[in-house]
């Protein structure tokens, strides 16, 4: 019963006229509403304890004030949103994954599934050391700087900005061994360019940590190494999954050599 209601996939290959690909994606879309309409109630439902968890890594001493009549409720449903977005997003990537798949060929869209597991485990890795290692830091150096110079009060909405966006970018940023081992499978990159480029990468990401909202050296310092980690552990698994695929593409690979 449901099935008749979720869009059909498309098979490789299979050629579908405008009109049909136009309303498999607003039957997606519908979909995705769906999704997140409930996902939204939920979270606003449970916003309280969202927003003490959220409020976790700031010292007991320090406490959050709002301004304005509206600002406590327009606080609330901003953070609703982002938890019914993070609740709904399993469905999103679904749907989205289900638009492009017709596109990628059999083999692949079952290497892409593996690659959504794992870059599933690795982003709430990321959400995680953010939350319990980072976050903590970086607000008692932020929040006591020049202390004796200033009455410092934490604007509510301000905070919650400034703590979703660090969760988030520090989830991203542990998804690099996948966007690594992604480029290597598409023969973009190889390992030997990797390790011949290591400083270079060291670099760049030295620059991606000082971007993020966390600016004390302290963080920076929590923020650098497990990438620098990270960074490594991509080479290694990229050395080992190049010999598994070499395998597989054989005299392909052989004649076509590392790009």
């Amino acid at each position: 019963m449901v099935r008749r209601w979720l869009p059909r996939r498309l098979l490789h290959g299979e050629e579908a006229t405008l009109v049909e690909h136009l309303d498999e994606l607003r039957t997606r879309l519908i979909v995705v509403l769906l999704a997140f309409v409930p996902a939204f109630l939920l979270a606003f439902a449970f916003h309280e304890q969202i927003m003490e968890w959220l409020t976790g890594p700031l010292s007991d001493d320090k406490k959050l004030v709002t301004l304005g009549v509206t600002e406590p409720f327009t606080t609330s449903v901003k953070v609703s949103l982002i938890a019914g977005l993070a609740l709904a997003l399993p469905i999103v990537l679904w749907q989205i994954w289900g638009f492009l798949s017709p596109a990628v060929q059999p083999h692949f869209q079952r290497i892409v599934l593996v690659f959504v597991v794992i870059a599933t485990a690795l982003f709430a890795t990321g959400v995680a050391f953010m939350y319990y290692v980072v976050l903590p830091r970086a607000l008692d150096f932020l929040t006591s700087y020049d202390d004796d110079l200033y009455d410092i009060q934490i604007r509510a909405s301000y905070y919650y900005n400034f703590a979703a966006v660090t969760l988030v970018a520090g989830g991203i940023a542990f998804l690099m061994p996948i966007f690594v081992l992604a480029l290597v499978r598409l023969r973009v990159l190889t390992s030997d360019r990797l390790r011949s480029n290591r400083q270079i990468a060291f670099v760049v990401l030295l620059v991606f940590a000082i971007l993020l909202p966390t600016v004390d050296p302290v963080s920076l310092a929590f923020e650098v190494v497990p990438l620098l980690l990270l960074f490594e552990l991509s080479i290694w698994m990229s050395v080992f999954m190049e010999r598994r695929w070499r395998r597989g593409w054989g005299e392909e690979y052989a004649e076509a050599g590392p790009s």
